[in-house]
């Protein structure tokens, strides 16, 4: 709450309703997790299949950071996301396939909802967006970059609320 710059009703009601709704967590158990897994925020090795940078690196549970990636695909390319583009011509698997792979590579399988994953992370990304708002009412963040970035923790928001509606 300290970094809220406006009333977001989307934001209250995930808070009340994220807890609640945990899922199952028989195999969540602690990981090294990357903690900003986005295609959009990974540095690979020029000659390997491996990621370079995990200066957000934390302890956590492997299905939310990979959920974090996952919101990819509903997210507008304005978002950083890839909802609407022609995935099959970009040679983009549909989420279905990219989350199948996933589980089937490290053992993993989805427990409970994958929408509350997603609703969870959206959740977190509106909190991140609020964040740069109030550094930038604060004076302490004044490139154009970070005001578009403070404009969007609303619309976020009301799409995790939107994710929350659909877990059974």
């Amino acid at each position: 709450m300290a970094s809220e710059t406006e009333t977001i009703d989307a934001m209250n009601q995930l808070i009340d309703w994220l807890p609640r709704h945990l899922p199952p967590s028989r195999q969540a158990k602690v990981s090294v997790v990357h903690g900003d897994f986005r295609l959009d925020n990974l540095i690979f090795h020029p000659r390997e299949p491996r990621v370079l940078d995990w200066e957000l690196s934390t302890l956590g549970n492997l299905l939310a950071d990979f959920a974090y990636h996952g919101m990819t695909w509903h997210m507008e390319p304005s978002q950083c996301g890839i909802a609407e583009l022609d995935w099959a011509a970009l040679g983009i698997p549909d989420e279905a396939a990219y989350v199948a792979r996933y589980c089937e590579r490290t053992g993993l399988s989805i427990e409970g909802d994958w929408n509350f994953y997603l609703a969870y992370n959206m959740f977190r990304i509106a909190a991140i967006l609020q964040g740069i708002m109030k550094r930038v009412v604060d004076g302490a963040a004044a490139s154009a970059q970070a005001v578009e970035a403070g404009k969007r923790p609303r619309p976020m928001a009301e799409l995790a609320w939107q994710y929350a509606q659909k877990v059974a």
